[in-house]
């Protein structure tokens, strides 16, 4: 509410702005920051008993965010390749674990990392790719409000990264993928 009143928002007297100071903070404690405050997923990490050796990609998955800088939201799709070694996640799992990284205030860069930080902590990947592509309402809904513009961010750790096959065939997968 002081936030609202600060900007000349009448928080008493106007009856659509009554409660809006409690509506915004639920919003944010529950939904927008939640990846703050809610627990990990359950990420439970199965061994790869069948020896699986081959990149896997997922994605599209919807990233819906918070510029830290803004409080603007973030919006856009994250894909992951990953060349399995001792574990492997179940396939709702990678979507779980990218919404509770993206409900946050942040930049897009360290997103992307921490997206790759907690997949090969929990899968222990011979390889692992995030990439983040993602429309910033900071840059279309003030500053230079450009609507024409995204941001690209990609992690590429172990084989996807030191060996260039293996990369060219991450970004091949990732071109013919929605």
């Amino acid at each position: 509410t002081a936030v609202l009143q600060s900007l000349v928002i009448d928080t008493e007297n106007d009856h659509n702005t009554r409660e809006t100071g409690e509506r915004v903070a639920r919003m944010y404690l529950n939904e927008l920051f939640a990846g703050r405050y809610a627990s990990s997923p359950d990420l439970t990490a199965f061994p790869n008993v069948n020896s699986y050796d081959e990149l896997y990609l997922v994605g599209p998955i919807t990233i819906r965010s918070t510029c830290a800088h803004h409080l603007q939201n973030i919006r856009g799709n994250c894909w992951i390749g990953i060349y399995p070694g001792k574990n492997v996640l179940g396939l709702s799992k990678f979507y779980r674990l990218t919404e509770w990284i993206a409900a946050r205030p942040q930049i897009q860069e360290e997103m992307t990392i921490q997206i790759a930080d907690l997949l090969e902590a929990e899968t222990l990947a011979d390889g692992i790719a995030v990439v983040v592509k993602a429309e910033h309402m900071c840059v279309t809904h003030r500053g230079v409000r450009e609507h024409a513009s995204d941001m690209t961010t990609s992690v590429l750790r172990g084989i996807l990264r030191d060996q260039p096959d293996t990369r060219a065939e991450f970004f091949r997968l990732l071109h013919g993928m929605k």
